[in-house]
């Protein structure tokens, strides 16, 4: 493919949902594959639905996941403006191209006038909807006189324009994912094009700027799907050559039906953000991703196998291995539904992949919240004893708590279960035993350990669960010599008198 150029173009009327991050990511990745670009629009032309903060939300939520915008606001580009409030005039010109064309119309309907009509129509079990059918019955320059129109507008009286839906004829478009889509125009409304304040719909900016910043593939959301054969319509009026279109399916809910929403994730536990939002009306704050701990890598993962396979049983991929492996005509038609126990299947395994050096530096951010100074080195030895046991980074201290601060208390069940009678006295003479080890390594401890199990014929499992009780104050915790041998030996050593002391039957 060549001169491939794709766009991600969100509203900012609020936080950026993860259906929205995985419709830029596969754009994303669709352009990186073939060698195309990839542009940021901003459609701000609903102002009565913008909200403060939400386009810089969107920006450090894509800086976040790693995906990379050739232009847009911040990156330029010879194609610009790239916010919709910022190119007025544009719309301007080619609304007037559709008047003049007799593909559009305008229509001096007043609010008040539709509410009644479609109250009337309701009440006899009927639906108003301004179409072919309907139109030259309405107040528009369709069914008004050329003077009649031109005094209207001479008098300032506010208006909308419409587009002219053709009467009687099949719009039909192929779709990558979906196949070939037919729709007949007496199922089609027209739709408003230009607003009485003078800004352009979705629709007519949509068409004008993909067409100018010459976008060859169209990739969206499926709810866009019902607005396509419009669109089609707008390009064949405008005598543009129509971008290719792929219609992405919907991310649904883990348990029973319909679209994933911010609510779901509120009852079930999760985010659907990538970033944590605070509303700035209602001053409510919704859970991140980021915050709650997930690796940018494992969420962008995530996302790209709901609704996309590739054929093959991987299903971990870093960014390269996804540009290499995407392909839009494996994209499924069907909703995909989200697993939040997936989610953290994927952050653990981004979490096995990083080196220790990167998650000793990212757990030591932890301990230093915590007031805890260790050597890096120290808890470079410890994230790789545990770090096949956690899911997220905040893990690594309920794993590891223990190798940073002797046990205050004993957990009661264990206790119970494994300290016996006897314990505390065998574990004073083992501890003699431990004392006299000089190579204070694993292999020596555990020999000791062993041997004097043996020796004094004790049962191996309730010994080793005593010892790990007096060390960790749990049941918890990797293997138990390795824990001695990085805490040390006279740390080891006044745990286990500690918890002979503590712990009485």
């Amino acid at each position: 493919m060549s001169d491939i150029r794709v766009r991600f173009a969100p509203s900012p009327t609020g936080p950026l949902h993860m259906g929205g991050v995985r419709t830029a990511l596969y754009n994303y990745l669709f352009a990186r594959k073939h060698g195309g670009k990839m542009i940021l629009r901003i459609e701000d032309t609903d102002q009565n639905r913008f909200v403060a903060g939400a386009e810089n939300y969107i920006e450090r939520s894509f800086e976040w996941c790693g995906i990379q915008f050739d232009e847009g606001v911040k990156a330029g580009g010879d194609f610009g403006p790239y916010k919709q409030s910022e190119r007025s005039a544009i719309y301007r010109e080619y609304i007037g191209e559709l008047l003049e064309k007799g593909h559009a119309y305008y229509a001096f309907d007043t609010p008040e006038e539709l509410d009644a009509l479609r109250k009337e129509l309701e009440a006899k079990k009927e639906t108003f909807v301004y179409d072919t059918k309907s139109r030259m019955g309405l107040r528009n320059s369709l069914s008004l006189s050329k003077e009649e129109t031109e005094k209207l507008l001479l008098d300032g009286t506010p208006y909308v324009i419409r587009f002219k839906i053709p009467e009687n004829t099949e719009v039909s478009f192929t779709d990558i994912i979906r196949g070939t889509v037919k729709v007949h125009s007496s199922t089609l409304d027209d739709k408003v094009l230009f607003k009485t304040d003078g800004l352009p719909t979705y629709h007519l900016a949509n068409i004008v700027d993909d067409h100018l910043m010459q976008i060859s593939h169209v990739i969206r959301g499926e709810e866009w799907l019902p607005s396509a054969p419009l669109h089609v319509l707008l390009y064949e009026a405008f005598e543009w050559e129509k971008p290719q279109f792929a219609h992405l399916p919907v991310i649904l809910k883990p348990v029973g039906k319909g679209k994933l929403s911010k609510r779901d994730g509120d009852k079930m536990g999760f985010p659907v953000f990538p970033l944590e939002w605070k509303d700035p009306k209602s001053g409510e704050t919704f859970a991140g991703y980021r915050e709650d701990g997930y690796l940018p890598e494992a969420f962008v993962n995530m996302l790209a196998l709901l609704g996309w396979n590739p054929g093959t049983e991987q299903e971990v991929f870093p960014m390269e291995e996804l540009i290499q492996a995407f392909d839009l005509e494996r994209v499924v038609k069907s909703g995909a539904k989200f697993n939040p126990d997936k989610a953290k299947w994927f952050n653990q395994q981004f979490i096995r992949l990083k080196s220790d050096q990167e998650l000793a530096q990212a757990f030591d951010k932890i301990l230093k919240e915590k007031n805890i100074e260790a050597p890096i080195g120290f808890t470079e030895k410890i994230v790789a004893l545990v770090k096949e046991r956690v899911e997220f980074i905040q893990d690594f201290w309920t794993q590891a708590h223990f190798f940073y601060k002797a046990p205050e208390e004993y957990d009661a069940k264990v206790v119970k279960k494994r300290w016996k009678e006897e314990t505390g006295a065998h574990i004073t003479e083992m501890t003699g035993k431990l004392r006299q080890v000089e190579n204070w390594q694993a292999d020596a401890i555990k020999g000791c350990m062993s041997a004097f199990i043996q020796e004094k014929e004790l049962s191996m499992g309730q010994m080793m669960n005593a010892i790990r009780l007096s060390l960790v104050g749990s049941s918890m915790g990797p293997d138990l010599a390795a824990i001695a041998e990085l805490i040390g030996k006279d740390e080891c050593l006044a745990r286990l008198e500690k918890a002979v002391e503590r712990i009485k039957k």
